[in-house]
């Protein structure tokens, strides 16, 4: 399961990649739209902006903003940064990798072979998943649901 945090980094991200271009939003704007806690998030953003996805200015006309494509910023990397390891077990992991205390052969070992496949669906679905993806995905469902 996601931590709140990287629910709220993505929540955050998507809000941010609505304005793409049109200047900083401000942490009061993007906390009472996306229904998030406004200390939290600071802490969140700073820690983007720490990883290279946003910017922010101060003063008048300040807020945070995006400094990457939304087409560039994809959920492995969002998930990885907040959440760690995306692999279901330690052993299977490419970046938290550790052997598991049960496992008498990995080589031979059916059900780390089994997670071994399914983290390479995940992962490669979510390295291909980008915030551009997700708010097309979203403005197509609204439209649908509008008809």
């Amino acid at each position: 399961m996601l931590s709140k945090k990287t629910q709220y980094s993505i929540y955050a991200l998507i809000h941010l990649a609505k304005e793409y271009n049109k200047g900083p939003v401000l942490i009061s704007q993007i906390s009472k739209e996306e229904l998030l806690p406004k200390k939290f998030l600071e802490t969140i953003l700073l820690d983007l902006k720490n990883f290279g996805i946003v910017n922010s200015k101060k003063g008048k006309g300040g807020g945070y903003y995006l400094i990457k494509k939304p087409k560039d910023i994809n959920l492995a990397d969002i998930i990885r940064h907040f959440d760690g390891a995306i692999a279901l077990l330690p052993c299977v992991s490419h970046n938290y990798y550790e052997t598991c205390e049960h496992c008498k052969d990995e080589l031979t070992c059916g059900f780390r072979f089994k997670i071994n496949e399914l983290r390479d669906i995940n992962d490669k679905f979510l390295k291909n998943t980008t915030i551009a993806d997700i708010l097309r995905k979203g403005n197509s469902l609204k439209k649908k649901n509008n008809q």
